[in-house]
This record gives C-alpha cells, sequence and structure tokens, in this order.
C-alpha cells in the first residue's frame, strides 16, 4: 500500500509545486526569447504555464463541491497541454534546447498524471478536511517562495 501524506492547504499538493517550479523555470527560460515573439510565443507560454498551478490552487478552494473541484482539475490539466504545444513550438524555432524542452515536457506530463490521480480520487479530496495526497520524494522538501525560513 502507498504512503500518504496529507494536504492542509493547495501548496502542500505535489501536483501544484512541480507546476509552480514549472512555470517560474518557463518565466527565466522565456526572457531569452527573441523580441518579436513577446506578445505571441512568449506571453502565451507563461500565461499557459501560470495558469496549471491558479487552476489546481482554485480547484482546492472549490473541492467542497466535487464536480467543481474536477471541472477546475480539468481546466489544469488543459492548460498544461497547452504548455506542452508551446514548448514543442519553442524547441521547434530553436527558442530552447533539446535537453531543456525534454526536461519541461517530463514535468508538465508528470502533472498530467497527478491531476489525472487527483480527479480519479476526487471523492476523497473532497470528503473530509484532511487531504490525501501520494508523496514525491522529489518535492518533499518544497521551497515556498514567500516563506523565508524554509
Amino acid at each position: 500500500m502507498a504512503e500518504f501524506i496529507y494536504a492542509r492547504n493547495f501548496k502542500e499538493l505535489v501536483a501544484y509545486q512541480v507546476a509552480f517550479d514549472l512555470s517560474r523555470r518557463v518565466f527565466e527560460l522565456s526572457k531569452s526569447f527573441p523580441e518579436e515573439e513577446k506578445f505571441s510565443l512568449t506571453s502565451q507560454i507563461r500565461r499557459s504555464s501560470r495558469s496549471i498551478g491558479a487552476q489546481i490552487a482554485e480547484a482546492w478552494a472549490k473541492r467542497k463541491y466535487e464536480r467543481h473541484f474536477v471541472s477546475k482539475l480539468t481546466d489544469a490539466d488543459g492548460e498544461q497541454m497547452e504548455t506542452q504545444h508551446w514548448v514543442r513550438t519553442a524547441f521547434s524555432c530553436g527558442y530552447i534546447e533539446k535537453t531543456t524542452a525534454s526536461a519541461l515536457m517530463n514535468d508538465l506530463e508528470q502533472v498530467g498524471r497527478l491531476l489525472q490521480g487527483m480527479m480519479d480520487k476526487a471523492e476523497s479530496f473532497c470528503s473530509g478536511s484532511r487531504v490525501a495526497e501520494t508523496a514525491s520524494a522529489d518535492y518533499a522538501e518544497w521551497q515556498d517562495p514567500l516563506i523565508t525560513d524554509n
């Protein structure tokens, strides 16, 4: 049986942590995109990557109603898939290296799997004050940027 940890808020969800870190990496990478991409690729990839975590946070707030929770997680999954598209586009245009694109795609796919797991187990997320999510060793020590004593 898998070991579970309990999330007290959305920031403790592994899916949120991976998505948040990914959005910061996308922002840094997109700083090097050409100026002519500022209002197209740069803004789109930043918006979609940031929206993943925002949708997860909103899903957490709506977990009182299982259908709303699943709907917001579905939106988050749509944003991660859109971000996959923009990563492919950035790679095909030569703006990011293959290893970087592959790492981003791996993280996006991980978020997709985590979101699907949350949707499949929505009842357990929506049924009590303590919410279970399978632990990930990589994110057990996630550093929230707003907490300085991490």
